[in-house]
């Protein structure tokens, strides 16, 4: 696919057909998400009424990629949870919270690849560099607390799942101090004997 100039506009017909007017051809879904996976910006209008109908038309590639391939990037717990914000107070929120979490996964997987060539020079693994998954799992994992912790904040009754609240510790009494006292001393001595 040729790169133009400017905003690449895709037409799509009302007999579902994608028209590339950079590039005077038509394409495919499937073009389309090699164009994203290239960084080329577009943006699909409905060809009868100049709506712009980009989202729909990503969301569909999302649903033909997850469908094609054995390898859903999309948990189904994820999905149930994405579904339960809509019309939630929360709705709002969320898209901006995405987004965000997208970019810094995008950022430090570019700063995994730099440091990775600096470690080991240009290799296919850093060329084409799939992140361990223990390290996947870790940042999802970051990401996901970051997420409950933002939603607690902004619901005013707690969120729903919260953790049950903790007993305050007891602070400790004065047999408790006086067996850790008597541990360090006998520590000390034995520290003592050995360096003499």
């Amino acid at each position: 696919m040729a790169k133009t100039d400017g905003e690449i506009v895709i037409k799509k017909y009302a007999n579902r057909r994608l028209y590339n007017t950079g590039t005077s051809t038509y394409v495919t879904l499937e073009d389309l998400a090699t164009m994203v996976k290239k960084g080329e910006d577009f943006v699909v209008q409905d060809a009868k009424s100049g709506d712009d109908i980009t989202h729909s038309v990503l969301t569909q590639i999302i649903f033909e990629q997850e469908s094609k391939t054995g390898n859903t990037l999309l948990p189904i717990s994820f999905l149930r949870q994405l579904i339960s914000y809509y019309g939630d107070q929360m709705q709002m929120v969320v898209p901006t919270f995405l987004e965000h979490s997208m970019k810094t996964f995008a950022d430090q997987q570019t700063q995994m690849r730099e440091q990775m060539t600096r470690a080991f020079g240009e290799t296919p693994l850093t060329k084409n560099l799939q992140m361990p998954i223990q390290m996947m799992e870790e940042q999802v994992r970051r990401n996901t607390d970051l997420f409950r912790q933002a939603m607690q904040m902004f619901s005013p009754f707690g969120a729903q799942g919260a953790p049950a609240e903790r007993e305050p510790k007891k602070a400790p009494d004065a047999k408790d101090l006086d067996e850790l006292k008597d541990q360090l001393r006998t520590l000390q001595t034995r520290l003592d004997s050995l360096g003499s």
